[in-house]
């Protein structure tokens, strides 16, 4: 209408009827609580407000039309935000292979990725401030649903000029006398106690010092002192060793120590984007291998 100036014309363009056309430009200038148009029996012009409405339209049509576009591809799980918590020992390895995979299954899904520790996880998803998490034996929490991910062996990290550093292998008894580099338990209480629980078994007391610094970073510079054997997840353990060239890694053998790394989502949340990670993530481990059958 504001193009042809003609309600006629204007009605003919938009296959509607002028009454139509007529009734539904005096609700919307209602709406608006202000004229659009000037009527005379002769012609038909626009107001300053029908200019104005005129030059903004285009682009609030654009806007709306991409907001309804983003609102059904959200909807889809085609294209959403997903808020993912993951513990430092998954950063290495498993939360870079499952961010690849995310991007080639759905590569307009957009990952906001926030580091925490494991004990952290869960509340922070029951809280709605996460949508999915990967935790390291994570405490359990009411609505939080969790499904182990990665299953590994914990290893051995220590400084190339420990004694240990000679051996192909370690079993855990050669542990007795060493300190032992630990997340504190707070952070991770079933990892930790697993650890302890294992030594004890062994036949010794574990002496244990525990770290507050970023985790890679911290293990890293208090293990080049080359007093001190970091235990850690196999894979974290494998990838930590090649960022120096003061540290190695040894399996430890004789030992009933697993790391399980847990994949977290709010158990009734039935957002398409989640359901897409969390079908990625099981893909992705079952084509790796991340869940050793385990022997009785």
């Amino acid at each position: 209408m504001a193009e042809e100036l003609h309600f006629g014309r204007a009605a003919t363009r938009l296959y509607i009827s002028q009454p139509s056309l007529s009734h539904q430009i005096r609700r919307l200038e209602e709406t608006l609580e202000t004229p659009l148009f000037v009527r005379s029996s002769r012609r038909v012009r626009l107001t300053a407000a029908g200019r104005a409405l005129l030059e903004e339209a285009p682009t609030a049509l654009a806007a709306l039309e991409q907001a309804v576009q983003r609102t059904r591809l959200a909807g889809s799980g085609t294209a959403a935000t997903v808020r993912l918590g993951y513990t430092p020992v998954s950063s290495l390895d498993t939360l870079t292979t499952l961010l690849d995979a995310l991007q080639d299954d759905h590569p307009g899904l957009t990952v906001e990725a926030r580091e925490l520790f494991s004990a952290e996880i869960p509340e922070r998803i029951s809280a709605g401030e996460l949508d999915v998490g990967l935790a390291l034996s994570p405490p359990p929490v009411d609505g939080v649903a969790a499904e182990a991910l990665r299953r590994e062996p914990v290893a051995a990290l220590l400084s190339t000029r420990h004694r240990l550093c000679a051996e192909p292998t370690i079993p855990l008894s050669a542990l007795r006398d060493e300190t032992l580099l630990l997340f504190p338990r707070r952070l991770a209480p079933a990892y930790y106690d697993g650890i302890v629980a294992a030594c004890k078994e062994a036949g010794f007391v574990p002496d244990i010092r525990t770290f507050e610094d970023p985790p890679v970073n911290g293990m890293l510079a208090r293990l080049s002192g080359g007093r001190e054997v970091g235990l850690a997840p196999a894979s974290f353990a494998a990838r930590a060793a090649k960022a120096s060239a003061h540290v190695t890694v040894r399996e430890i053998v004789g030992s009933p120590v697993t790391a399980e790394l847990s994949v977290l989502w709010l158990a009734d949340d039935a957002a398409p984007a989640v359901a897409g990670v969390l079908a990625t993530a099981r893909r992705t481990a079952g084509r790796l291998g991340w869940l050793p059958a385990v022997v009785p």
